[in-house]
């Protein structure tokens, strides 16, 4: 029976938090009441962190916290404390680090077992309630480090007090080496071991999106010719588009593949898995002209635009795998639903979307099937119609109409829950891509869908001081800016500027830089601390660089830092981002292939990189068409700055360097420096071409 008293969590913004507000247990937020209380009682802290749409987080609520046997006993002997990892990833990333050098993995829900001045002795994931195919259940584990607190107490302490100096010490690496080239041929050859011919992606199960590669062998590829780097990204592209992990039906990908094909997902969907795959297919579509990868991008967003849009223009977090108590329930079909729904056109869909009348889904973890099916490709549509000698355009408009009766229909289906906090660091993430696909494609919507959003978090997530907060939620702007609030944003802005021009956006992304620089720079070591020097002081500093699901906030900012430096003339900005390289040398060097925007970095400090400078008003026509061209092309290392004569003043007052830089004869001039040398200005766009090696 539901807990009709609510716990001290009802008073929270986070709807994870929020999720846990009716629990026995007695749960606080993480705060100095927590821990006093603590103190006062002499009790060990539970801390359990997860976030709303993540699906084991649910298994381990409905089993254990909402659980009366198990309160009591974490009522008795503990102060229990939870943690949404998405409103505190600073605190997340702490106590993740210590997971996984304790058990070797980590994951969501996050268990730690600590000390009231916040020492942990004890991390793990998932505990069923009682202990069960080898994992200790909370019906076990709660009363033994009960006694183990009460009798063996010292021993506790020392280990909890030897846990946090030796993760003290990780951030304090020494400088290293420069990197070269040689860095990215080692990537490359890690992702070629891995990568998996027959389906795409990397390794076998579970298999993640994680964007970030692609971009990194698109650049690879740019550089080396290597068809072979060019090929690992379309080949994973297509078979993720056509897999289940795509919405075929409402778009969106969702969280990742539990198989090897891509066909069962883990049904969640998240917002920077959105962005960075938006990312991806449009910088894919740049390369290879693929029509499947642009429409895979306006798809995206037309499932961003009526599912993860606030009314403000910001982007919602995700939503559930969950729904009617469920994973993935809304987004499964039988076979007879669609005989029904479709009439007469049922078979061709059926055979185009893999249905089977015994089903396809595989429930992960049991096997058991119940005659479900998840909408996936064998061929492309294209493919489909030459090998059924059918009209490509004609099928791809058929399908495309039985897929909106679909679509209609599941709506009237019960939707998952949704995570309405709006992010700083995600929307950083979104507003990059959209501004790039609005770039791109010529796409005003995109851009301005962009717009609408950096204007909301800078308007609302911005302090007087010119700081960042990381988290809004129901009219209530909260937390501290971590370093991905601040390098997604900046990262956001600058491909702002270069979908828009408006040079407020590069004020904007500088003046942002420099607050970064000052709070968050590690002056003795190099790169950036996650937190802030005036951040809540946690067991120690992280200074990160690994990429996980989003890209490492450091190497987003040394990316940031290069193109800031082109930009501005500015080369402190180049001599930091070197320093930040210097500061991760060792660590990358072990393992580079899990480090890709790192190397997305590298690529544009260690190729040629260029500068474009367009003088001329961009409204006419020959300007409009030289940026177009500009954009379509694949030239990840350049920066284009237009700056029109009319507005001089306060382009030259910002960005000095280009005072001098004017018309030609009265007419549109472009400027191209390459490797730190500068060409003759020409009026001849096709001359400028021909120099990048692009006509």
């Amino acid at each position: 029976m539901e807990n009709l008293i609510p716990n001290k969590l009802i008073n929270e913004k986070s709807p994870y938090l929020l999720q846990h507000a009716y629990n026995p247990v007695e749960w606080y937020a993480w705060n100095d009441e927590a821990f006093n209380k603590a103190q006062e009682e002499d009790k060990p802290v539970f801390l359990s962190i997860g976030y709303s749409t993540c699906h084991w987080c649910h298994v381990m609520e409905k089993e254990s916290f909402e659980d009366e046997e198990i309160a009591g006993l974490m009522n008795k002997s503990f102060i229990s404390i939870k943690v949404d990892r998405e409103e505190r990833p600073d605190i997340d990333a702490v106590y993740m680090a210590v997971c996984q050098v304790l058990t070797g993995s980590g994951g969501w829900p996050l268990t730690i077992l600590m000390t009231p001045d916040k020492k942990p002795f004890f991390a793990g994931t998932y505990f069923p309630k009682e202990s069960k195919y080898g994992r200790t259940g909370l019906k076990d584990l709660l009363p033994k480090i009960e006694k183990y607190w009460k009798n063996e107490r010292q021993d506790l302490l020392a280990s909890a007090n030897q846990i946090t100096d030796a993760m003290q010490q990780t951030t304090d690496s020494r400088f290293g080496k420069d990197f070269t080239s040689s860095i990215m041929d080692l990537a490359f050859r890690q992702y070629r071991e891995r990568f998996d011919h027959q389906f795409g992606g990397f390794g076998n199960a579970p298999k993640f999106p994680t964007p970030h590669n692609l971009l990194f062998l698109l650049r690879y590829f740019h550089r080396t010719k290597n068809n072979e780097a060019l090929e690992i990204v379309t080949k994973t592209l297509t078979e993720m588009r056509k897999g289940g992990m795509f919405d075929q039906i409402g778009f969106g990908f969702h969280r990742y593949s539990t198989d090897r094909q891509w066909l069962v997902p883990h049904f969640e969907k998240m917002l920077y898995d959105q962005a960075m795959l938006m990312l991806a297919f449009t910088e894919a579509f740049q390369v290879t002209g693929n029509e499947l990868f642009k429409q895979t991008v306006y798809e995206i967003y037309e499932y961003i635009d009526r599912e993860l849009t606030s009314s403000n223009g910001a982007f919602f977090s995700a939503e559930d795998a969950d729904s009617e108590g469920e994973e993935g329930k809304f987004y499964l079909w039988r076979t007879e639903e669609i005989r029904k729904i479709l009439g007469k056109d049922a078979d061709l869909f059926i055979n185009v979307f893999q249905v089977k009348e015994e089903g396809n889904f595989l429930e992960p973890f049991k096997g058991e099937n119940h005659g479900e099916n998840i909408l996936h490709l064998l061929k492309t549509i294209h493919e489909f119609a030459d090998e059924n000698n059918l009209h490509s355009e004609e099928l791809n408009v058929k399908v495309s109409q039985l897929l909106k009766k679909l679509f209609e229909e599941r709506e009237k289906r019960i939707h998952p829950h949704k995570d309405d906090k709006i992010l700083t660091d995600w929307n950083g993430l979104m507003i990059a891509a959209l501004a790039k696909a609005g770039a791109v494609f010529d796409e005003e919507k995109f851009v301005r869908s962009a717009e609408y959003s950096v204007r909301f978090i800078l308007g609302n997530l911005k302090t007087n001081d010119g700081l960042l907060l990381h988290r809004f939620r129901d009219g209530d702007a909260a937390i501290n800016g971590n370093l991905d609030d601040y390098a997604f944003i900046v990262f956001a802005l600058l491909e702002l500027y270069e979908a828009a021009f408006k040079v407020d956006y590069l004020q904007q992304a500088e003046s942002l830089q420099k607050a970064l620089d000052k709070h968050f720079a590690d002056d003795v070591y190099g790169g950036y601390f996650f937190t802030s020097d005036f951040a809540e002081e946690l067991i120690f500093r992280q200074k990160e660089i690994y990429d996980g699901a989003i890209p490492s906030g450091n190497a987003v900012t040394m990316l940031n830092l290069l193109k800031l430096a082109r930009y501005t003339g500015n080369l402190d900005y180049e001599n930091k981002a070197l320093d930040l390289s210097r500061a991760f040398h060792e660590q990358v060097k072990a393992t580079p292939m899990g480090h890709p925007f790192l190397m997305v970095a590298l690529e544009f400090m260690l190729s040629e990189s260029c500068e474009i400078v367009i003088v001329g008003d961009e409204k006419t026509e020959k300007i409009q068409n030289a940026i177009s061209v500009l954009r379509r092309k694949f030239i990840p290392n350049k920066i284009v700055i237009c700056k029109n004569p009319k507005e001089s003043n306060v382009f030259n007052e910002i960005y000095n360097y280009t005072k001098n830089l004017t018309e030609i004869n009265g007419e549109p001039a472009f400027y191209l420096c390459k490797n730190f040398t500068c060409e003759l200005p020409t009026n001849d766009f096709t001359e400028l071409l021909n120099k990048l090696g692009e006509g």
